[in-house]
């Protein structure tokens, strides 16, 4: 089992499944999902808790009409989160199906009430969505729980970042991740920027991760290679279920064969070790070194005819030849024999 109490000690790639919209309005439907999640391979379920009234307000004035270039342009923001958001009165049997299901679940809270809440479904971990990371009030609450703290920085600046950051260990909460985000719905491949997952980690010292808005499974296993210890994708039923998070969904299949993916690439990753294994070291043998490559005859000398830098890997380092050309060997030889410094006349 993964230990989630500290991010550092993460074993491996924590993956995992976004529910947010992808319920559809349905409580069968997030169940299915979350239990399909589960046979995708997910390592954990994350919820969005909020309520329309909790995120906005019911508008229709022109700052509150969506007009970003995305999927939800021309929808008030209210509309786009009443039609979104998981039924709080849900939560306890999606905490409960999930956990049967070997899944860890948390959430992400959007305002104090969702965090209370949310305490008293023990929910283990807390995300700070991206649009989220200026609320510093927020942040300060969530890190005043002193659970493990995901935060993704979609829309951050580096003062966003650090401010998030200390705001957190202010209130003594140190357990702290950041995932790279595109807050684009979907986000284009070429704006991945995936390069950030390391400096994150090596600017901040935390473990990073990527909150993945693209199409496809690509930027997921590129974000391992360069050091991703959590991804998170959103995961669908079945996108023809439709839904505001469809279109940048992946059904079971697609979510499958990502954690596939993934898995090999962390194991690619491997660790900094120049030591050899037993079957680098049998691989040796297709290297090269000094062979006897003619028939030779006791006081003959060595040239590079008769002796060559051939493969196999049995005989003389190859690195000797200029040194024993000119020299003579000590007794006849066949052609073939290993090269060795003790069939040299001293």
């Amino acid at each position: 089992m993964i230990n989630f109490l500290n991010f550092n000690q993460l074993e491996k790639v924590l993956i995992v499944a976004e529910l947010s919209a992808n319920h559809n309005g349905s409580l069968s439907t997030a169940i299915k999902t979350i239990c399909a999640a589960k046979k995708a391979g997910a390592d954990a379920v994350k919820l969005q808790t909020y309520r329309p009234d909790t995120i906005t307000i019911d508008s229709e004035r022109n700052d509150f009409v969506i007009k970003n270039n995305s999927i939800w342009d021309g929808q008030s923001y209210y509309k786009l989160y009443e039609s979104a958001f998981t039924p709080w009165e849900w939560h306890e049997e999606l905490f409960r199906v999930a956990n049967e299901e070997g899944l860890l679940c948390f959430s992400s809270p959007f305002d104090k009430t969702a965090v209370d809440f949310l305490e008293d479904l023990d929910n283990p971990i807390y995300k700070i969505a991206s649009f989220e990371i200026t609320d510093t009030p927020l942040i300060q609450y969530i890190a005043s729980k002193g659970k493990p703290t995901i935060i993704s920085t979609g829309i951050a600046t580096m003062n966003d970042i650090d401010l998030a950051l200390s705001t957190c260990k202010e209130v003594g909460n140190s357990n702290l991740a950041l995932l790279k985000c595109t807050s684009s719905y979907p986000a284009p491949i070429n704006e991945a920027n995936l390069i950030m997952i390391s400096d994150l980690k090596k600017r901040y010292g935390v473990v990073t991760g990527l909150s993945d808005h693209t199409l496809g499974i690509t930027a997921p296993i590129v974000a391992v290679n360069l050091g991703a210890k959590i991804i998170e994708k959103h995961f669908i039923l079945d996108k023809s279920i439709g839904g505001p998070d469809a279109s940048f969904s992946l059904d079971k299949n697609g979510f499958s064969e990502m954690v596939k993916s993934i898995r090999e690439a962390e194991v690619c990753v491997g660790e900094i070790n120049y030591e050899l294994t037993s079957k680098q070291k049998k691989g040796r043998n297709f290297s090269r070194s000094l062979y006897i490559t003619k028939n030779v005859k006791k006081g003959e000398l060595i040239t590079n005819e008769n002796v060559r830098s051939i493969r196999p890997g049995y005989g003389l380092h190859p690195k000797y030849l200029q040194d024993i050309l000119g020299c003579t060997f000590k007794n006849d030889y066949l052609r073939g024999t290993r090269m060795s410094l003790d069939k040299l006349n001293k």
